[in-house]
């Protein structure tokens, strides 16, 4: 079960619009994060091949359709013009299927990462993809980050944990703008073995949007493509309250781990 919400301004997204809780489709085969900015969304077409040949799928007279919502980061400039495509995604299939540990930091769609562009790109600092987990009741949460934020990473007090190298005085948003739509974007996937209908995935993931804010400063800007997913597995019941303080939690650790 799955649903989603883009509050960015600037979003590189494929088949998310079917996560609107009003639409049909209400489950997901996979959901793919990328770098290459609108040129990585292809990486979800090897993804698909690899769901199909599993028999994997939204049923149609046709043939089953994986359905596999995508979105990327812009990180052209910083990632020498990198594009992931289909076999990249067929890659990620296998790896995420066998299953294992991952890595974290600038690997994967955190490649070409950085944050802290708000008061000059020439000042950005590394971002990258973090992951964090925990328990609430009987069930898990676990949340991946792909942090390329225009703002800053900062702790609970406001502490900058990673950011802007520009002096305190600098002015943010300087003239000439040097920021083009599309360039920056966090994307967080929020995935938990709890029982929830698609409504309450929409709900799980506008708190991930609300966690982001806590976060990242300033967040969700006009040149930002913010996304968040939340996926339930429908193992457990757990309380979708205590869920989504404790989903909010996990997705601002994973989001501070992707710049530790």
């Amino acid at each position: 079960m799955a649903s989603g919400e883009v509050r960015g301004g600037a979003p590189a997204s494929r088949e998310t619009a079917l996560l609107d809780p009003h639409r049909l489709v209400e489950h997901v085969d996979a959901v793919v994060l990328t770098g290459g900015s609108a040129f990585g969304l292809a990486t979800a077409d090897g993804v698909m091949r690899s769901l199909e040949a599993r028999g994997r799928g939204f049923a149609t007279a046709g043939g089953k359709v994986p359905i596999v919502p995508t979105a990327a980061v812009y990180d052209l400039a910083s990632s020498g013009g990198v594009r992931p495509g289909p076999d990249e995604g067929a890659t990620a299939f296998a790896a995420a299927e066998a299953g294992g540990s991952f890595a974290t930091g600038q690997v994967g769609a955190g490649t070409g990462a950085t944050v802290g562009k708000w008061k000059g790109a020439d000042h950005r600092v590394p971002g990258g993809l973090g992951s964090a987990s925990t328990r609430v009741d009987d069930a898990v949460v676990g949340t991946l980050a792909v942090v390329n934020a225009i703002g800053d990473v900062v702790g609970d007090d406001g502490r900058l944990l990673a950011g802007s190298t520009a002096p305190q005085d600098t002015p943010p948003f300087p003239e000439p703008l040097p920021f083009v739509e599309g360039e920056h974007t966090t994307l967080v996937v929020v995935a938990t073995d709890a029982r929830l209908t698609k409504l309450e995935c929409h709900l799980l993931a506008q708190t991930a949007h609300h966690a982001m804010s806590r976060t990242l400063f300033p967040s969700h800007t006009r040149f930002d493509g913010d996304i968040t997913f939340a996926l339930a597995t429908g193992a457990v019941d757990a309380h979708l309250d205590r869920l989504r303080v404790a989903a909010a939690g996990a997705v601002i650790d994973a989001i501070r781990d992707a710049v530790a």
